[in-house]
C-alpha cells in the first residue's frame, strides 16, 4: 500500500522532476485499456459465434435442399465472422441455376479477405503499447539514476535527499511501466488467440460449406 501511495504521489509535479514519465505512462495505459475494450467487444462479442452449431444448422438446411433458408439464417447473423462468410457463399449459390464450385470458392475467399482485416485491425497496437510502456519505464529509470549521480556530486543533506528522490524515481517508473506493459501484453495475447480461433473456424467450416453446396467429396 505504501508503494502505491508513493506511486500516486509521483504524478504531482512538485514531487520531483520525473513526474512527466508517470503522466506519459498513464496516457499509454489509458489508450491501451480503451483499445483492449474495443477489440474485446468486437472479437469476443460481436464477431464470435458457436461455429460448430451454426455450421451444423446451415448444413442441415442445405441437405434438405433449402438454400434460401440457409442463406437467411446466415444473413440474419451477418455481423458474426463465420456467418458473414457463409452468407456470401450462400447468396451466390441461391442465385445460380447450376452450382459452380469456383464461384462459391471465390465468394468465400472474397468474404474472408473482407472480414480478416476487421478482426485483426489495431490488435498489434496492444503489443506496441506494451513495448512503449516498458521503454518509458526504462527511460524513467535512467533519468532517475542521472538525478542520483548528480545528487552524489552535490553531497551534504541536499545531496542525500536528491539521491533518495532519484532512486525513488528510477524504481517507481520501472514499476509503473510494468503495471502498464503486463496487462497490455496479456490483452494482446487474449485478443490475438481468439482472433486466430475465429479465422481457423472460418477455414474449417467454409470448406465443409463449399463441399456441401457443390456436392464435392
Amino acid at each position: 500500500m505504501t508503494v502505491i501511495i508513493k506511486l500516486l504521489n509521483q504524478f504531482n509535479p512538485s514531487s520531483g522532476d520525473g513526474w512527466f514519465f508517470f503522466w506519459a505512462l498513464a496516457l499509454v495505459g489509458l489508450i491501451s485499456t480503451a483499445l483492449f475494450v474495443e477489440r474485446f467487444l468486437t472479437v469476443y462479442l460481436k464477431a464470435n459465434i458457436d461455429a460448430e452449431k451454426f455450421s451444423s444448422d446451415v448444413i442441415a438446411l442445405i441437405k434438405k435442399g433449402d438454400l434460401k433458408s440457409a442463406h437467411k439464417l446466415a444473413d440474419d447473423l451477418s455481423d458474426k465472422a463465420v456467418a458473414y462468410v457463409f452468407g456470401r457463399a450462400l447468396k451466390v449459390a441461391v442465385g445460380m441455376e447450376y452450382i459452380d464450385y469456383r464461384n462459391i470458392q471465390n465468394a468465400v475467399d472474397e468474404a474472408s479477405l473482407e472480414i480478416i482485416p476487421k478482426l485483426t485491425k489495431r490488435t498489434s497496437w496492444l503489443q506496441f503499447f506494451a513495448n512503449v510502456s516498458t521503454l518509458l519505464g526504462l527511460t524513467g529509470t535512467i533519468f532517475g539514476l542521472i538525478l542520483s549521480f548528480e545528487a552524489l556530486a552535490v553531497g551534504g543533506a541536499s545531496g542525500s535527499e536528491g539521491l533518495a528522490m532519484g532512486i525513488s524515481t528510477a524504481m517507481l517508473t520501472t514499476l509503473c511501466g510494468l503495471f502498464v506493459a503486463i496487462p497490455s501484453m496479456f490483452g494482446f495475447s487474449l485478443i490475438n488467440d481468439k482472433t486466430n480461433q475465429i479465422l481457423a473456424d472460418i477455414d474449417e467450416h467454409a470448406v465443409k460449406l463449399i463441399n456441401q453446396i457443390t456436392g464435392s467429396k
